[in-house]
């Protein structure tokens, strides 16, 4: 067996594992569920909910990962010297193959955009015009499987590459171009009159408008946003050297997602705000109600270009995570059969996609347990299977490793304190694994009762 890929840096690891996390969730999802959450509220409550939950387990994950130093499903058998254990990581690798299969999807759709862009055929629409539009790309089943196809093909392109020639160096170009996109945009947007009832919105916490419903959110947009509960972190975290600042590492990744989701929160609500529309429409906000806003600046369609760019980006860089997981498992950590395995993962994830891809358009009337099948597998993953694999991760981590072992592990690379540890240790063992089941029964429709039960 080859030797054990490695990062080539730390700035690398760092972008590479903030790129996993900041994806669709973090600028598609994160601006429509703040904008039906209340604004500066739900965003408040969300920040303490990644540092006080998110932070542990994130942490927890890439203990793990670097004790084991081992593909995501051998891991966890071999820190607890019970192969049964090894589920989890199997959980996380079905998990990600499934959220890639529909995840493609959506990056499909963002390679459509651009093309509509660059082809003149998004400017001088109305509002309903642009929602009829995307309800036009959405449906045409020979579009969006071509996109589909175009979006895998370059995540394989770069991941079959290997984990410095091409996660690492995909990461290190698109991330900081990610942040400079972003701050262009953010600059264009608070320049519109107006603007500043967007950013109060955002920023100002009015509880007045912070309901049951929103904190749930919060909460789960908290464990989602990070990439956490699929071993996507522990297998990242598997290719680090002990020199590592594991601790310093978690903290620019969460900091790094914080001043993402605030950045897409910026770029889109001060432009919302300023001409009339509302922050509360959901999904299609970023391809029904933005390109309306976009379109009302001079130059605007150029800058909804560099928006959607960025957010290829953001699409890419998960997609990648989401693909090694799988090929580090098939391949056992071998590079010589990198290539070939991610070819074939890809080109499979691709064709199980496909009954997602024609949900909105072919296979618009089947539905299960009364959802399409993009809508039941993003169901499938958002409410069971991520919940499932972060609930388990956490309580391998808390109650099978031994508190000796993981903050010897954390100590290599940092002079990280034990009582920083130990919060950490005790809010992952005790208080993480109960939220998470809070969002479970929150995810089964559950969530009036759970809340009765603080009265």
């Amino acid at each position: 067996m080859s030797q054990q890929e490695q990062w080539k840096s730390k700035i690398g690891f760092v972008l590479a594992a903030a790129g996993s996390a900041i994806g669709l969730e973090a600028i598609w999802k994160f601006p429509y569920v703040a904008g039906t959450g209340g604004g500066g509220a739900f965003l408040l409550i969300f920040l303490a909910f990644t540092l006080v939950l998110g932070m542990p387990l994130l942490l927890g994950e890439f203990m793990i990962g670097r004790m084991g130093q081992s593909d995501p499903i051998q891991t966890y058998g071999k820190l607890a010297s019970n192969k049964k254990w090894n589920f989890i990581g199997k959980i996380g690798v079905f998990t990600c193959f499934v959220l890639l299969s529909f995840y493609s999807v959506v990056g499909g759709w963002i390679i459509l955009y651009i093309m509509k862009i660059l082809s003149g055929g998004l400017a001088g629409l109305t509002q309903n015009q642009y929602g009829q539009l995307f309800g036009e790309i959405i449906s045409n089943p020979y579009a969006t499987i071509a996109a589909q196809l175009v979006f895998m093909i370059i995540t394989i392109l770069v991941v079959a590459q290997g984990v410095q020639k091409g996660i690492e160096l995909a990461s290190k170009v698109m991330m900081p171009a990610l942040l400079l996109l972003f701050i262009i945009l953010v600059i264009r947007s608070l320049s519109l009159d107006g603007a500043i009832e967007g950013v109060k919105f955002l920023l100002v916490p009015d509880f007045s408008k912070l309901t049951s419903e929103s904190i749930l959110f919060a909460l789960g947009q908290a464990f989602f946003t990070l990439s956490l509960g699929v071993s996507v972190m522990l297998t990242y975290a598997s290719y680090l050297p002990k020199t590592q600042n594991l601790p310093q590492s978690a903290i620019s990744i969460i900091l790094l997602n914080i001043v993402i989701a605030i950045l897409a929160g910026l770029a889109i609500f001060p432009g919302v705000f300023a001409f009339g529309l509302k922050p509360n429409a959901g999904p299609v906000l970023i391809f029904s109600v933005l390109p309306a806003v976009f379109d009302h600046m001079p130059f605007g369609m150029l800058f909804f270009l560099a928006f959607l760019l960025l957010f290829l980006f953001a699409a890419l860089t998960s997609a990648f995570s989401m693909i090694e997981i799988i090929v580090a498992s098939v391949t056992k950590n071998d590079s010589r059969k990198r290539k070939k395995t991610t070819w074939v993962t890809g080109i499979l994830i691709f064709i199980v996609g496909i009954p997602a891809c024609l949900s909105y358009g072919v296979l618009a009337d089947v539905q299960l347990f009364h959802k399409t099948i993009f809508d039941l597998m993003d169901y499938a993953v958002s409410n069971i299977l991520m919940p499932l694999g972060a609930l388990f991760i956490a309580i391998f981590v808390s109650w099978k490793i031994s508190k000796q072992d993981l903050f010897a592990e954390l100590k290599q690379g940092s002079n990280i304190g034990y009582v920083f540890f130990s919060i950490c240790y005790f809010l992952l063992k005790y208080i993480v694994p109960i939220a998470i089941i809070v969002v479970f029964l929150d995810a089964a429709g559950l969530s009036d009762w759970i809340l009765h039960l603080f009265k």
